[in-house]
């Protein structure tokens, strides 16, 4: 695994320095920190000090100043951190990843690790913030400093695209896995990839292949999920939306054992998953499939569709019964929920 430290980078007019991060990692550590011992960690004056403090304002956050205690942050962070990441791996998963990544702001993970394909090796990737997530369709993907679970992993096989079908759907068994092992319960599937708590979005996947048709080609598999989303950014939102801060009454798991516990799960998934494929997923993505027997509409770019969700085939396509009793599969299209 690669050790590197990345240097700041600077996207859509918004930066995080290293001045920033150490500020901020002060800032996470105590309920008050006081402008003279900031001054003295950071290696900074006073003015200097209120000066960061200012430009965090950049990133979404919000820090209060209290007169005799000092400077605090809003609302509880936990910043993403390498080792301990790292220590929540099993040994077979860190041996089979080349390089772990932690950037205070990007792009797109998924954008990030698509520049880096020429490098060898699987990849993962994970940012405090993003300024241009991405979700499916080109919808963009409300990304707050600090607050979620921004992940991706680059992943090569031998075989061609054709080989990875409905890796979507495996990737959804594999999160709601690792959300288990810290402790959220009541999160099902959506086909082809929401994460959803009770008729809500907590999360999604989105999956991009490129390669040769016959191999060999190589996946980006892009994971987010709704940690603790504060209110401005949340009314951005267009759909209805939950966050683990929500689910799990206002204690929401370790954001550094959650990234552990997703990169485990679905490192080990795509390890396991050229050899045998969504059908050994297909058992748990059944129970766990939200719309199983309720109407919907399946919506296209020129047309839509309306029946009722029976399954999905071994490869993962939606199988619609339609209103005269066919049955017809889809492999893709917008899944919406619809009054019976």
């Amino acid at each position: 695994m690669s050790d590197a430290t990345p240097p700041p980078i600077a996207i859509s007019d918004c930066t995080v320095s290293d001045t920033q991060m150490r500020l901020l990692r002060c800032l996470a550590e105590a309920r008050f920190c006081s402008g003279p011992a900031l001054a003295q960690r950071l290696g900074l004056t006073r003015a200097a000090v209120w000066k960061q403090i200012q430009s965090l304002k950049q990133l979404g956050l919000t820090v209060h100043s209290v007169a005799g205690k000092g400077y605090s942050l809003s609302a509880p962070l936990e910043l993403l951190d390498d080792a301990r990441i790292r220590d929540g791996l099993s040994e077979a998963v860190r041996s089979r990843i080349a390089g772990l990544q932690i950037h205070g702001v990007l792009d797109s993970t998924n954008d990030y690790l698509s520049r880096q394909a020429s490098q060898d090796g699987a990849l993962v990737c994970l940012a405090e913030m993003q300024t241009a997530g991405r979700g499916r369709q080109g919808r963009s993907w409300v990304s707050p400093f600090g607050a979620s679970i921004y992940l991706s992993i680059l992943w090569r096989f031998a075989e061609g695209p054709a080989s990875l079908g409905g890796l979507s759907l495996a990737v959804g068994v594999a999160a709601v896995r690792a959300l288990q092992r810290v402790g959220v319960e009541g999160v099902g599937l959506k086909w082809p990839n929401d994460l959803l708590w009770r008729g809500r979005k907590l999360g999604g996947v989105l999956i991009e292949v490129s390669g040769e048709s016959h191999g060999p080609c190589r996946a980006v598999l892009g994971l987010g999920l709704n940690g603790a989303l504060p209110a401005p950014a949340a009314a951005a939102i267009d759909q209805s939306w939950v966050d683990l801060q929500e689910i799990c009454q206002g204690t929401p798991p370790s954001r550094n054992q959650l990234a552990a516990a997703l990169i485990e799960a679905c490192v080990a998934l795509l390890a396991d998953y050229a050899g045998h494929g969504l059908k050994a997923y297909l058992p748990a993505w059944r129970r766990l499939n939200c719309l199983q027997d309720q109407p919907v509409t399946v919506h296209f770019a020129q047309h839509q569709e309306t029946g009722i969700a029976r399954d999905v085939t071994d490869d993962g396509l939606l199988v619609l019964e339609l209103p005269d009793g066919r049955r017809k599969a889809y492999a893709a299209g917008e899944v919406r929920l619809r009054s019976a």
